[in-house]
């Protein structure tokens, strides 16, 4: 048989068709099974977990049969209850499927301890920046007598004098001993008298 006579035969169209027919319906049971395998109509809404504790989040999280991770501790923010939830990915509201893990970050307990800076000897200005620079506020601010005017003579907090290098708590105000500027050379009667 010749390879035209065996192209346009029954036999093989034949064939063709049944190729043809178990391609499609293999096809279609593939689709049926992703569909299946995927979830694929399945949408739950992710919750809005922040400024909840990670007990409560995870409560949540498992009635809707959803799971957590917990990436980081961020630095500390006040608007949030210490060792609550800051951040999550993904965002509320956003649809997923049953068993995504939800990435979240908590808050940390407190401010940080962080190393006071050089201020002695600095000018008012100068102080005052260096000190929001850090993450530290200015607080109650007094003069005593000295040469220089504005100018930090000692760092104080809660009326304990601090040096550069001690440990404060980030967001915490320092007070600032300054010189008045109203002290300047004196010389005494006997001197005036004694001079030429």
């Amino acid at each position: 048989m010749s390879l035209k006579n065996f192209l346009t035969s029954k036999a093989f169209l034949k064939q063709i068709i049944i190729a043809v027919v178990i391609t499609v319906l293999l096809v279609i049971a593939v689709m049926k099974w992703l569909n299946y395998y995927t979830n694929h109509d399945q949408k739950i809404p992710v919750p809005d977990l922040t400024k909840q504790t990670v007990d409560k989040a995870e409560k949540e999280l498992e009635a809707l049969t959803l799971n957590y991770v917990i990436l980081d501790t961020v630095d500390y923010r006040p608007d949030f209850p210490p060792y609550s939830i800051v951040q999550q990915d993904p965002l509320p509201k956003v649809n997923v499927k049953e068993n995504r893990k939800i990435y979240i970050k908590l808050n940390a307990g407190g401010y940080n301890d962080i190393d006071l800076p050089e201020l002695v000897q600095k000018t008012k200005r100068s102080a005052e920046s260096i000190l929001k620079s850090v993450g530290l506020e200015v607080g109650e601010i007094t003069y005593k007598p000295y040469l220089a005017e504005d100018v930090v003579l000692e760092v104080r907090q809660k009326g304990k004098r601090l040096s550069a290098g001690d440990k404060v708590k980030k967001a915490s105000k320092v007070d600032l001993v300054l010189g008045d500027g109203k002290t300047g050379y004196h010389i005494s009667d006997e001197d005036r008298a004694n001079m030429p």
